[in-house]
């Protein structure tokens, strides 16, 4: 029986890719550099921020690093006001927490980042744990930093679910011992996901909510 359920952010708790695309082009466009559209941006999402600047940037671009840097510093900064919550998301995270079960946010997303835009529509101190791309651990799917959300949740990774809408998610839960679910109302198919071993899918939160209370 699951104790916990960690989720992935951009993609499963936000739909997060428009204010996304709006910073990486605003960057872009300070750089001299074309900008990218919505596919690309949903494309490009998923592995950290700086394999996001990289994808979106021109192959040998020799301003890289100035580049990523000049997007964390405004992007942890974002307004997000393009971004939105899901269908019965509120709804169904609440019946999640009533059930006693602990919530966390394991991101490949910066830190400062992913504070930011979870302060704007969650609560102060809603999540039991949120760790984003700090530097202290490798970017999923290497499973250290969720089997470190489970351990400071006191916690077995066996006794944790791992929801998220990508084949980084599909991969870490694996590699770290969890329950995965994959998120079809996110940034990759169901072709793509099963293609990176996911076996367990939600469409909706609502769905999810149905799985949960199962395992």
């Amino acid at each position: 029986m699951i104790k916990a359920v960690l989720f992935d952010l951009d993609g499963t708790l936000l739909d997060t890719v428009p204010d996304i695309q709006a910073c990486v082009n605003d960057m872009l466009r300070r750089h001299g550099y074309p900008e990218i559209d919505y596919a690309q941006t949903c494309a490009y999402v998923g592995d950290g921020a700086k394999m996001l600047i990289e994808r979106a940037l021109p192959k040998g671009a020799p301003d890289l690093d100035a580049c990523y840097e000049d997007f964390r510093t405004h992007f942890a900064a974002s307004r997000n006001e393009l971004t939105r919550l899901y269908p019965d998301e509120t709804e169904v995270l609440s019946a999640i927490r009533a059930r006693g079960l602990k919530v966390g946010v394991v991101t490949n997303k910066p830190q400062d980042a992913a504070e930011n835009v979870l302060g704007q529509f969650f609560p102060k101190d809603y999540f039991d744990f949120v760790g984003g791309d700090s530097g202290m651990f490798p970017c999923k799917p290497d499973p250290s930093l969720a089997r470190y959300a489970a351990l400071s949740m006191r916690l077995a990774p066996a006794e944790c679910a791992f929801v998220g809408d990508g084949e980084t998610d599909a991969r870490v839960a694996r590699n770290a011992g969890m329950c995965g679910i994959s998120a079809l109302w996110g940034y990759r198919t169901r072709k793509q996901l099963e293609e990176a071993g996911a076996t367990r899918f939600a469409a909706s939160f609502r769905e999810l909510q149905k799985i949960l209370e199962k395992i």
